[in-house]
């Protein structure tokens, strides 16, 4: 006699309890500070550069941050491991801009 077992399938996805239209970030409309089209799918350090130039982000690399921080909350689940260490290599060269921005406004 063969032991049988049954085994449950689990559901990894679970269907959000919030519609789509009631998202905080359904809302956010900004037109100031749009990245350019297809910067998320480029090289980390081209992300990070283009997101601290004042044309993208005028109040300086914090606020690339936030938009990256933004579009990685945003992509959640759909965005891929490789994408999202390329997003993470991006805050990290990001932040360092960052920090370089405060080191230079404490030294005036």
């Amino acid at each position: 006699m063969a032991a049988t077992t049954s085994a449950k399938k689990s559901t990894s996805h679970k269907k959000p309890s919030t519609p789509p239209s009631r998202r905080w970030s359904a809302k956010v409309t900004t037109d100031s500070t749009k990245p350019s089209p297809g910067l998320f799918k480029k090289s980390a350090k081209a992300i990070a550069d283009e997101l601290a130039t004042k044309k993208d982000s005028p109040e300086g690399p914090g606020q690339g941050m936030r938009m990256l921080n933004f579009y990685e909350n945003r992509a959640g689940k759909n965005l891929s491991s490789e994408r999202r260490k390329t997003i993470d290599h991006a805050k990290q060269l990001l932040h360092e801009k960052v920090e370089a921005t405060r080191k230079k406004s404490k030294a005036s």
